[in-house]
């Protein structure tokens, strides 16, 4: 993949990667065990992945009523990955796994989302229910659950919304009642008996792995025996598609989860979604109804639990979404120095007679493969900016550890929501390349289009992302993590003025940063949350461009050579900055207004 290089450019040249290897957990690695484990991948993914990626999405899962039906590709596939040893790539040694970075993971991964996004989805949840379970299971239930998902025995999936609560987590009405005797004496947990209904879960039914760990989430009564009203009493609960003992043996007694339809939507058709009813009935484990679901955790605690994948999922959705730009951008920039059309303009004006050119050659398509470079580069910059984060977080000295911290809550909102609208916008500008051939299965942009499209609605959708930044993000404990932002970005700005060619990208981005600095305090003028946030999505485009800006003049400094590749990189940062980073005026200017029109608007005036 042509992709390859730009991967090795970022993760060696910008973030050097290679220093990581001096720290006690990932001593025993070194640039070659990365590269080994980056062109494995990249293997996996172009001979097992790539080539089943149009089946998967005409072969749709079919369910008869019984069971799930799924091309066997997928099953190939998917063992591929399971003997490559990626879900457990960043867990320790005596967990069965490789202690690599996370950067490093992420890095890998992106070959598997570029190749085939729908079967990258069963790894990624997988991977991570497993990744919260070590964080917050007990000793058993990591030992029985989340080693057997990390060795590909069993594959997992996150339980969250309901057809009735969408993305409203405290209108959740599935319950979880005690289990009687086996409450507290179960080794696995506090046991408890679920009823209820979720809605739109990937992976949710198949038979691709021996077992289906769901992690659930519930209400459990309060002391009165009633549901609590809100988010309070809402817990974790592990909930085994086939029950299993201690010692991580199926019973052989199937646990009351039960699919209720399949949902088939516009893409990621490879990968199950599904309605699962919870204790409906079907089934009977120890002869009663409700599905036998295990505590993670303390009760009432199970949102703070389930942020942890959350989070987790929201870099994978935006890595997602960024390879699956970066996949048409390929696709058209091929298409564009192959396809002839057009001759050129002379004064006496186009010569007939002449031979055509390839559409490359034009300006406007020029613009459109420059638009998605820097989108879908820049995109990736970011992605694997913050997997460094997530490796300073984990294993630097406390100070630093801290201020990597910091940086990741400010940034979660745009690593999952600047490459789900911009890298979707790469995709669309990929089929404008192609033009009438761009609509047709002949080709696979719009196949990247459909798919893409589902990525501002995962893990938490643009409006909530928007009202994450700036609801709660940016004003946090005085407004730090935004000053610790301000801080690397002025640092860039800094370096950058001392550079032939990027002092005055400097002083625009000095600018853009105060510009957001600036709408920030008066959005919040009136410290009334309905005025501040009713701009909250035009906020976050202007934040996330402005972030956008400075990592591609961080990646600029680093590449001033004279090398086409190099070339490239300054013409992305140049292009970027010329005709993306004007653009924050007008989405800032509606937030600093605190403009009423979206809030006053009235339901009988449309």
């Amino acid at each position: 993949m042509a992709m390859r290089q730009t991967l090795d450019f970022l993760l060696n040249d910008w973030l050097k990667v290679n220093e990581l290897n001096q720290r006690p957990r990932f001593a025993e690695h070194s640039g070659e065990t990365f590269a080994a484990v980056l062109d494995t991948c990249e293997k996996i993914a172009r001979e097992k992945f790539a080539p089943v990626n149009r089946l998967t999405d005409t072969e749709e899962p079919r369910f008869d009523g019984e069971r799930v039906h799924l091309p066997a590709a997928t099953h190939a596939a998917l063992a591929a990955y399971v003997e490559s040893g990626m879900l457990a790539a960043a867990q320790d040694y005596d967990t069965g796994g490789m202690q690599l970075p996370c950067v490093i993971e992420m890095a890998a991964n992106a070959f598997f989302s570029m190749a085939n996004i729908a079967m990258g989805g069963y790894a990624m949840l997988t991977s991570g229910n497993a990744n919260l379970l070590m964080a917050h299971g007990t000793p058993l239930q990591r030992e029985v659950f989340a080693k057997n998902e990390f060795s590909g025995r069993w594959f997992g999936t996150m339980c969250l919304s309901e057809p009735q609560a969408g993305s409203s987590l405290s209108d959740v009405a599935t319950r979880a009642e005690p289990d009687g005797e086996g409450f507290a004496a179960d080794a696995l947990g506090p046991r408890y008996r679920l009823k209820g209904n979720k809605m739109w879960i990937s992976a949710g039914e198949h038979e691709i792995s021996e077992n289906i760990i769901h992690l659930v989430l519930a209400k459990i009564p309060g002391p009165d025996g009633k549901t609590l009203p809100g988010t309070r009493g809402i817990s974790l609960f592990i909930v085994p598609k086939h029950l299993v003992n201690e010692r991580g043996e199926l019973t052989g007694e199937r646990n009351d989860v039960a699919l209720a339809g399949l949902n088939h939507k516009l893409g990621y058709r490879g990968t199950t979604n599904c309605l699962l009813n919870f204790g409906e009935g079907r089934f009977k484990p120890g002869g009663q109804g409700g599905a036998i679901g295990y505590l993670v955790g303390k009760p009432g605690e199970g949102l703070k639990c389930m942020f942890h994948m959350m989070n987790e999922a929201r870099i994978g959705v935006g890595l997602g979404a960024t390879m699956l730009g970066y996949a048409g951008y390929e696709a058209s920039l091929a298409y564009a120095r192959q396809r002839p059309q057009g001759r050129p303009m002379t004064q006496a004006g186009k010569d007939a007679a002449s031979p055509q050119r390839p559409i490359i050659e034009h300006a406007d398509v020029k613009r459109m493969l420059l638009a998605q470079k820097s989108y879908v580069e820049g995109a990736l910059a970011l992605e694997l900016f913050c997997a460094r984060l997530v490796d300073e977080l984990h294993t630097a000295k406390p100070d630093e550890a801290a201020a990597a911290g910091l940086l990741l809550e400010v940034l979660i909102p745009i690593a999952k929501s600047w490459p789900s609208e911009w890298c979707l916008e790469a995709n669309s500008l990929a089929i404008q390349v192609l033009g009438g051939y761009g609509y047709t299965r002949d080709f696979p942009v719009e196949q990247y289009w459909r798919d893409n499209r589902l990525n501002m609605i995962h893990e938490g959708t643009h409006g909530i992302q928007a009202l994450d930044l700036l609801g709660r993000k940016v004003v946090m404990n005085g407004g730090q993590a935004l000053l610790a932002l301000a801080g690397r970005i002025n640092q860039t700005v800094q370096r950058a003025l001392a550079v032939p060619g990027l002092a005055e990208a400097a002083n625009q981005l000095a600018g853009a940063l105060g510009q957001v600095g600036k709408a920030t305090k008066s959005a919040w003028a009136s410290g009334l949350p309905e005025e501040a946030l009713a701009n909250a999505t035009p906020y976050m485009q202007a934040f996330g461009h402005v972030v956008l800006a400075w990592l591609w003049l961080d990646v600029a400094l680093v590449a001033q050579g004279d090398s086409d590749f190099e070339r490239g990189k300054r013409a992305a940062q140049q292009y970027f900055y010329r005709y993306e980073l004007p653009k924050i005026a007008a989405w800032l200017a509606v937030a600093a207004a605190r403009e009423p029109l979206t809030r006053e608007m009235q339901d009988a005036w449309f």
